[in-house]
């Protein structure tokens, strides 16, 4: 079963190729789009964080000088303050702590920020720390640093056991962050349609020499051997075209060759069958002379005789089918139609062959079945297939004529064949209506011509219809012919009774 065109379209180039391009614009779109992200998120915490660590450092340092060492409450608590004054955007909010002693800038504040990990890590190193967190839904950047005390010539000297702790908001941040965000998505879609668009555009033009390749495929298959392709540009597709105009430039070659040996081999066998009339006629004449006197001559010259006869009409009989075959050969065989009644003129045929007590017919009865065909023609079908039967067969050889199915068109005559003999080898039906065909190899001679079957089956195909060889399960050949009956040939009310008929 062949897939439904939607079904091809789906799985088609076109469809693939902006698939593909569309999956790489979206992976290379969404990856440059992340770092981008990564990189100016990270530009915009890290400066923002950059100031506050720097102003936050700055003002520890500046107030610092200005307290008593060691810190009681009070001086927690001012200090907390004073930190917290130097929020740019009046926003800070300082934790300070001194040992068990902590204070905050403002009062009540639970400062739930902070973690322990961070202020153990405030504690145990002499650097600023920092963190972004996030608390009650809300960014944060958290800060500590230790306070130390200032040694000789200004150099660092020990820890102070001060600790200072900072909690500044980021919504302002994350407002830039989610602009960015926003930004980059709507970047995104314009660079998708624009992906999508150069796929199309790509898509059309690795098709369109695929699309040429595929009529001049059908072309060439339909019997136009001069199709060729144009070669433009120098890649894959430009050789590939290349390439296929040499393959039909040597099959058209080829079949030229092929068909001028073909035309010669059937014309000269049509000469010399022609050739071959005139001195068959000649010998027909002469050996029925000598037949009429054979009774007259002694027993080897009679015999001699005889053979010289029966030889000279199977010669005659085959020039006749080579005349026939070559006619079919040529396109000259012509069907010579004519409204007759079938069962009549198969009854003709079995009667001037003698055929009377050797077939047993069951034949339509009288005007039941009538039709539009070549009289002659169907004379040699229903005579070529008898003949078979009686020569390879064996009794009784029955013989069937019948109206068909309508078709919608007109009718059908249905004519079968068949004996009781051994039937025919199931590697031989492939082959039975080849000419000169034999089943046995070691045969080099046979009673008909070799093209009695091949004869048929033309004479069959002129008429549109079939012809089937198969074996009876019964044991026997069965030959099979449907001829179509026009409408405008049939008669109207023809009835499919059949009688029994020994002729």
């Amino acid at each position: 079963m062949r897939p439904s065109r939607a079904l091809r379209a789906l799985n088609g180039l076109r469809v693939r190729l902006v698939v593909a391009f569309t999956l790489v614009a979206v992976v290379a779109t969404v990856t440059t789009g992340a770092l981008t992200f990564r990189e100016a998120r990270n530009g915009v915490l890290r400066q923002s964080q950059d100031t506050v660590i720097e102003d936050f450092r700055h003002r520890v340092d500046t107030l610092v000088p200005n307290y008593r060492f060691p810190p009681d409450a009070d001086d927690l608590q001012a200090f907390a303050a004073d930190v917290a004054r130097g929020g740019r955007s009046q926003t800070w909010r300082v934790l300070t702590a001194y040992r068990d002693a902590r204070a905050t800038s403002r009062p009540g504040d639970a400062f739930g920020e902070l973690s322990p990990e961070m202020r153990e890590s405030v504690r145990s190193r002499r650097a600023t720390v920092f963190q972004r967190v996030s608390h009650d839904g809300r960014p944060a950047l958290v800060v500590g640093m230790p306070v130390t005390f200032t040694g000789p010539y200004g150099s660092s000297g020990g820890a102070s056991g001060l600790e200072v702790y900072l909690t500044v908001p980021q919504q302002e941040e994350q407002g830039y962050v989610d602009a960015l965000v926003t930004a980059i998505e709507r970047a995104t879609v314009p660079a998708l349609v624009l992906a999508v668009l150069v796929a199309l555009l790509a898509a059309r033009g690795v098709l369109r020499p695929v699309r040429a390749l595929r009529r001049a495929t059908r072309s060439i298959a339909e019997g136009r051997l001069d199709t060729r392709l144009a070669v433009q540009g120098s890649d894959e597709l430009a050789d590939l075209s290349h390439t296929f105009n040499e393959t039909a430039a040597a099959l058209e070659g080829s079949v030229a060759e092929l068909r001028r040996m073909e035309a010669g081999a059937r014309r000269f066998a049509a000469d010399v069958s022609h050739e071959l009339r005139t001195p068959l006629a000649a010998m027909s004449a002469v050996t029925d002379v000598l037949d009429e006197d054979a009774a007259g001559l002694d027993g080897d010259t009679a015999m001699a005789v005889r053979l010289i006869s029966e030889e000279t009409t199977k010669l005659a009989a085959l020039v006749d089918d080579l005349m026939e075959i070559s006619r079919f050969d040529a396109g000259a065989a012509a069907l010579h139609l004519d409204e007759i009644d079938l069962a009549e003129s198969v009854r003709r045929t079995l009667t001037s062959r003698g055929w009377r007590d050797s077939v047993t017919a069951r034949l339509p009865g009288p005007g039941e079945l009538r039709g539009r065909v070549d009289p002659r023609r169907l004379d040699v079908v229903v005579a070529n297939l008898v003949g078979n039967a009686l020569r390879h067969g064996a009794p009784p050889v029955r013989l069937d004529l019948a109206a068909g199915e309508d078709t919608g068109t007109g009718g059908q005559a249905v004519l079968t064949v068949r004996d009781r003999g051994e039937g025919i080898p199931e590697s031989v039906l492939p082959h039975v209506f080849d000419r000169f065909y034999k089943s046995d190899a070691a045969r080099t001679r046979s009673e008909g011509s070799g093209l009695g079957l091949a004869i048929t089956a033309e004479n069959v195909r002129l008429h549109g219809g079939t012809l089937r060889a198969a074996n009876d399960p019964d044991g026997g050949a069965v030959f099979t012919v449907v001829l179509p009956l026009p409408r405008d040939g049939a008669r109207d009310g023809a009835t499919h009774a059949t009688r029994e008929d020994r002729t």
